[in-house]
């Protein structure tokens, strides 16, 4: 990758922002509404959220009547009156706001509470009018109509299940229509993902003779080769054991693989004869799992070992994460046949995927025979033109150079007063204006129903006229046939943002590329752990990143003001991508998991950058990087950078070396 900061790069971007085409820095907001009201309707908040009724009513009293968010209040008033089995006033408001958000959200509440007392005639008359149902709403409905057969896939799935989820299996179970594989299976998915408690829950469901009865797991997973070493000596010729021990035993051989599947693979070798062949399918595969995680080239040998017995299918052994990782440990490999046989026993959807098609095209390719190389074609051309990581990737083994789609036309004044007069969207940037982001997020994407490509490209021009710019993005994207990439890839505040990339001799597009990730431009973003602003920047991380460049009068709360979060995020962007062989798919692994992770994820020889990417374990940042690095493209597009192909950026990623010692200090 040219580096950043000389030459016609910089003169390309600092002409872009000259010009005023990268994006917006100052935007006068349209207002959403006068303010009048606006005490009335915070008071109403602080009321639902105390538990104040009386101060509710007194609220709602007061809220001028053409107030845009005053069907908020009443839909807080009418949701307390449900829960005192009071619906009167649910009628007549949802037909005054129907197709509304509230009205949906109002309605959901009243079949819930109809379903819980089993008013079946009330709920089978308002059902056809909810819209989008939920897991919970869904389980009513099939308890309305009699279907119990209903919740089975969700049992299947190793979904939590809600009360009203529960009454149908229990009359599965009661009309015997649920069989003890099907409870194993789901104990065994619990397992897996280390939900002790609602395996425990779901074994309740097995037949005494099962011998299972869930006590001990919870020890079992703290210390797995403790009960595995205290095994008798004559288990593993034990092949009648009850199942409820062999599963037991099953479950320590994976909890011990999540920390050492070399161990784990060593204590199922010596107990293989106590388990029938499903058994010992089904623990390989999860050895195998856990060791491709850990990029172990054992892997694909343990993966082998799960291949079904006569019989038996791989599908029924191997959930469709497992199967993804098989895929991954070829790619680390370089094993393209492999590669191809892993992608072929897939599920059809999960084979259908853009991330699988693009690899079975790779490995079809690899093959370089006329009829692979056509069949790999045709696989290409399927995703190919996508605005996404592997539709990019497709795209440059066609040939195809990274290029912007037509333009839309300018939006005609009448199609902005349309959106301005949406009163979904108007409500949306309401709640913006008063820092009720969650609420203005969900109003805001149920307006966006049933639009049609020019209604999206509105509301996404009026968002950004609001400076609301995450809902300007997630409108635009949504388009099909008419496109913005200005709005789809916004570059706002660059007035503080093209100064600290220059300083840091820093690509803008990567930059952008990130922050677009990290936040959507929302400067007051915060994540759930901690990390606050346009970079999202933790606090230790803000902390020593300001004492390194000898940030003055820095204190923590500061990390959140927009011109110290971008500085402390851009300094420390470039002190890992000094760190990490100045390559930008590493250094975004290291922005998102940290310096250490990415350097250890490296192989023990060079690799392309794909293939990095994709065998990131952490599907978060695996996701992260192939999102910036797409961004990233698209960005330096729009600011009239030298183009490069995605495969040139992604470049090789090396393997471990002499400056790894760098890395060490960097939080």
């Amino acid at each position: 990758m040219k580096r950043p900061g000389s030459g016609t790069w910089r003169r390309g971007w600092m002409v872009a922002v000259a010009a005023g085409v990268v994006g917006l820095g100052a935007v006068s907001p349209t207002p959403a509404f006068a303010a009048t009201g606006d005490a009335a309707f915070l008071a109403a908040r602080d009321a639902v959220r105390s538990g104040d009724r009386v101060k509710l009513s007194r609220a709602l009293e007061t809220l001028p009547a053409d107030y845009p968010l005053r069907a908020w209040a009443e839909y807080w008033q009418l949701r307390q009156q449900l829960d005192d089995d009071d619906s009167r006033g649910v009628p007549g408001f949802l037909a005054a706001n129907e197709g509304a958000y509230l009205a949906e959200k109002l309605r959901a509440d009243w079949l819930r509470a109809l379903g819980k007392k089993g008013q079946w005639e009330d709920f089978r008359r308002e059902w056809p009018r909810l819209v989008e149902p939920d897991v919970e709403l869904n389980c009513y409905a099939a308890q309305a109509a009699g279907a119990p057969q209903s919740v089975r896939p969700l049992w299947r799935d190793g979904q939590d299940l809600p009360v009203a989820c529960e009454t149908l299996v229990d009359q599965l179970v009661a009309a015997g229509d649920l069989t003890v594989e099907e409870v194993w299976q789901r104990v065994r998915r619990f397992l897996e993902a280390k939900k002790v408690g609602a395996a425990r829950t779901a074994a309740q469901y097995l037949p005494v003779d099962q011998g299972f009865d869930g006590k001990g797991l919870e020890a079992i997973a703290v210390d797995p080769v403790r009960y595995l070493k205290q095994l008798p000596p004559d288990f593993a010729g034990a092949l009648a054991t009850p199942r409820g021990r062999r599963e037991t035993v099953l479950f320590a051989i994976g909890r011990l693989a999540r920390s050492d599947p070399a161990q784990a693979a060593e204590r199922l070798t010596a107990l293989e004869t106590a388990f029938t062949a499903e058994d010992r399918a089904y623990a390989w595969g999860q050895i195998a799992w856990q060791a491709a995680l850990r990029h172990l080239p054992q892997a694909l040998d343990w993966y082998e070992r799960a291949a079904p017995a006569a019989g038996v299918q791989a599908l029924t052994l191997l959930n469709e994460e497992q199967l993804a990782w098989r895929a991954r440990a070829t790619l680390r490999a370089r094993d393209w046949p492999a590669l191809w046989r892993a992608v072929a026993v897939m599920p059809p959807a999960q084979a259908a995927q853009p991330v699988w098609i693009y690899w079975q095209g790779r490995a079809l390719a690899a093959q370089a025979t006329p009829a692979a190389l056509a069949e790999a074609r045709a696989l290409f051309i399927k995703i190919a033109g996508q605005p996404s990581f592997y539709g990019i990737l497709a795209d440059e083994e066609l040939g195809r150079p990274l290029s912007l789609p037509p333009q839309a036309p300018p939006l005609l004044p009448e199609e902005q007063v349309n959106a301005e007069a949406n009163a979904g969207l108007q409500r949306a940037l309401a709640l913006f204006r008063l820092d009720l982001r969650g609420e203005g997020v969900r109003e805001w994407s149920w307006s966006l129903r049933g639009m049609n490509d020019r209604q999206l490209l509105a509301a996404a021009d009026l968002a950004r006229r609001n400076a609301v710019w995450d809902r300007a993005i997630a409108s635009a994207e949504r388009t099909r046939g008419e496109h913005d990439f200005g709005l789809r890839y916004l570059a706002p505040f660059r007035d503080v943002v093209a100064p600290e990339a220059e300083a840091q001799r820093l690509d803008p597009a990567w930059v952008y590329g990130l922050m677009r990730q990290e936040s959507r431009f929302v400067v007051s973003a915060n994540s759930a752990v901690g990390a606050r602003g346009l970079m999202q920047v933790m606090p230790a991380t803000a902390k020593w990143v300001a004492k390194k460049i000898k940030l003055v009068d820095f204190r923590p709360h500061r990390a959140a003001e927009m011109d110290i979060n971008v500085r402390l995020g851009t300094s420390y962007l470039k002190m890992v991508l000094d760190a990490l062989d100045d390559q930008p798919v590493l250094a975004s692994a290291a922005y998102n998991a940290g310096p250490g992770r990415a350097r250890r994820w490296r192989g023990e020889e060079a690799l392309e950058g794909a293939i990095y990417a994709e065998t990131i374990p952490f599907a978060e940042t695996r996701d992260y990087v192939k999102k910036v690095m797409s961004n990233t493209l698209y960005y330096n597009a729009l600011f009239g950078g030298r183009m490069l192909s995605l495969k040139t950026r992604l470049g090789l990623v090396q393997p471990a070396g002499a400056r790894d010692a760098v890395v060490t200090d960097l939080p």
